[in-house]
């Protein structure tokens, strides 16, 4: 088979890494800004090896016109793979895998930055002097983290790894884990889900989302649990968090920072610009940006460092290899 991959949704600055990985395996990439859809999937066609990464979401029918076309692996270069159709590929024979692990410091920076942006007051205050504003008021106070207890919620590699930044800033940090983790225990005391959201000051949410089961896992009836003045951060799914719990939340002056790399629907709103926030046809992320500096949103851009984008890739690289020398992979979707 000619080693030759087209690979959807490659911004500007990930070409380098891609090409130089490319070559470092001997595959000819062929690399392209749009995400693959229902829309453009026939620039797809012909190619026996796809990549992709999130939001590239291809529906049954389309897959059986890319198998027809010569599609015979479907990689993608995610973690999560809620937008792979594994049972239209496995049913077309189509093989599929998955990155199952990249830098977990990605996340975890990102999670850290967001929850001390908002414990700081951080955006609140370069907000005002932004507008030639500076003069310290009330809201610029602010609580130190070693005198915080910050909540993990999943401690797998991710969840880990943002308990070690946080307690390394001298916070307490306690976890739930439906599995718990000996190895971790030198970071995390390991509470029950109860206390974890009575007793934490922030919240960091790093489950797996698993549709149909961990929909709104942190819903109405646990942010309530939370203290007053807490704050919640999602860099996992944003089909964990009940947002509109959790912006009502914030807008009760319950939560004091709600921080957010994910949405659920995100595929459209992130990735676009908007000439005006009324144009985002979407009430609840409207109310969301209202509340800023309160509730701060970045567009999932969790995995957007290089040595998260340079394990994505290389292990995709990988996983096609594994397939091609032996015919299977050991990151398979297909069980």
């Amino acid at each position: 088979m000619e080693k030759k991959i087209i690979c959807f949704g490659v911004r500007d600055y990930e070409k380098e890494t891609f090409n130089s990985l490319g070559q470092k395996y001997g595959y000819e990439l062929i690399l392209k800004s749009q995400y693959l859809n229902d829309e453009n999937y026939q620039d797809a066609l012909g190619y026996p090896i796809v990549m992709v990464r999130g939001n590239c979401v291809v529906t049954h029918d389309k897959m059986v016109l890319l198998a027809k076309g010569g599609l015979r692996y479907y990689l993608t270069r995610t973690a999560g793979y809620n937008h792979v159709d594994v049972a239209a590929c496995k049913e077309l024979g189509i093989q599929t895998a998955f990155v199952p692990g990249y830098s977990p410091n990605a996340i975890s920076e990102l999670a850290l930055t967001l929850g001390m942006m908002l414990l700081r007051n951080a955006a609140y205050a370069t907000m005002k002097t932004a507008s030639g504003n500076f003069k310290v008021d009330d809201q610029m106070f602010s609580r130190e983290i070693r005198e915080c207890t910050v909540g993990i919620l999943g401690c797998g590699r991710i969840g880990y790894t943002t308990g070690k930044l946080f307690k390394g800033l001298g916070a307490k940090v306690i976890a739930y884990d439906l599995y718990p983790n000996d190895k971790c225990r030198d970071v995390v005391e390991y509470v029950d889900l109860e206390t974890l959201f009575k007793e934490s000051d922030l919240i960091s949410v790093h489950m797996n989302y698993m549709p149909g089961k961990t929909d709104k896992f942190v819903d109405e009836q646990k942010i309530a649990l939370v203290k007053k003045d807490a704050i919640l951060i999602n860099c996992a799914r944003g089909e964990l968090l009940d947002n509109e719990a959790a912006v009502k939340a914030v807008e009760d002056g319950h939560l004091a920072g709600l921080g957010l790399d994910v949405i659920p629907n995100e595929k459209g709103i992130f990735n676009h610009a908007f000439a005006s926030v009324k144009d985002l046809k979407d009430p609840l992320v409207e109310r969301m940006l209202a509340l800023y500096p309160k509730v701060l949103i970045t567009p999932h851009v969790g995995s957007a460092t290089d040595g998260a984008l340079k394990d994505m890739v290389e292990v995709s690289l990988q996983n096609m290899d594994e397939y091609l020398s032996s015919g299977h992979c050991k990151n398979s979707l297909i069980k």
